[in-house]
């Protein structure tokens, strides 16, 4: 597309699109380089007339509250040459299925730990791990994001979708390759979260509620929150951590750039102020290359990269 023409769409569009867009304010690292294209939806319907505009080669990336996540590039150079769709605060619906009580219906742009909380008032159980989750429902779809024992798929009766087309599909564990940290279709093409059906267990609510307070108390005394982060880093090896294996290195504190290995948590990247992207992949390969050739473990990253360097 020419971005010098005037776009027309019809149906007309409802939501805001923006060129040339920086993430800087999308992702909670703080850094990163220019979307060529951002769209917020005003909401759903909005975005199923929206997606069938993009190019068929166009990439598209679905955006909640931007943890887990790191755009290449600056403000002058790189970025992510496609479109972004922001799902937060839009596709924001909780709900309980009024038909069967243990199931809460949550929209993908909804912050996990709302979920938590919700069932929680609900007076459900088994919900309370997902206030550890930084992210939104839609992140902890696609890659099966966990903490305190659980993981989310093991709690997902179905999943609603969104193709390129604009179509909806309800999508179970079986359409799915699920794995730690890992989700990947089967059959489907390319699609995208726009909500989930949890199960959870009846509960107590008062019970429920202390546990999410405990929890949130736990999370603010082990990790750096005060500061702009993407939460874990690396996956955990199997039997092992990768707090542990990165703090063996005696990699805490290290800096590059803006960027530095938590003192607080190991296994997170902070940006102390000024960090670019490229300060953070940096920092994320010395210290896989550190870990390797100290130990002869080969972490794997949970932080997706995507775009173009500066």
């Amino acid at each position: 597309m020419n971005m010098a023409e005037p776009m027309k769409f019809s149906p007309p569009l409802r939501g805001e699109l923006k060129l040339n867009e920086p993430m800087t304010k999308y992702v909670s690292w703080r850094a990163g380089g220019n979307a060529q294209r951002v769209y917020k939806p005003a909401d759903l319907a909005d975005l199923q007339v929206f997606l069938p505009t993009i190019g068929a080669d166009e990439p598209i990336l679905f955006v909640g509250l931007g943890s887990n996540l790191l755009i290449r590039g600056n403000g002058n150079a790189g970025g992510f040459d496609g479109t972004v769709v922001i799902t937060t605060p839009v596709l924001n619906g909780v709900s309980i299925d009024d038909a069967d009580n243990t199931i809460v219906v949550a929209g993908a742009g909804v912050p996990s730990p709302h979920v938590a909380k919700f069932a929680a008032k609900n007076h459900l159980a088994a919900a309370e791990w997902l206030a550890g989750i930084p992210g939104t429902v839609g992140g902890a779809l696609a890659m099966n994001a966990g903490c305190y024992g659980t993981e989310t798929w093991e709690q997902i009766e179905s999943a609603v979708t969104i193709d390129r087309a604009g179509a909806l599909h309800t999508r179970t564990k079986a359409d799915f390759d699920i794995g730690y940290r890992h989700v990947a279709a089967r059959n489907q093409g390319e699609e995208w979260f726009v909500s989930a059906r949890f199960r959870f267990l009846p509960g107590d609510a008062v019970v429920a509620q202390a546990r999410i307070k405990e929890l949130l108390a736990k999370r603010m005394a082990s990790q750096p929150l005060d500061k702009p982060n993407a939460g874990s880093t690396f996956r955990n090896p199997p039997n092992d951590h990768a707090a542990r294996l990165i703090e063996s290195c005696r990699l805490k504190g290290f800096t590059i750039g803006g960027a530095q290995v938590s003192t607080k948590h190991a296994n997170f990247i902070i940006n102390t102020g000024n960090a670019s992207a490229k300060n953070i992949e940096s920092m994320i390969a010395h210290i896989q290359a550190t870990v390797k050739a100290d130990t002869g473990i080969e972490l794997v990253r949970e932080v997706k990269i995507v775009g173009t360097p500066e």
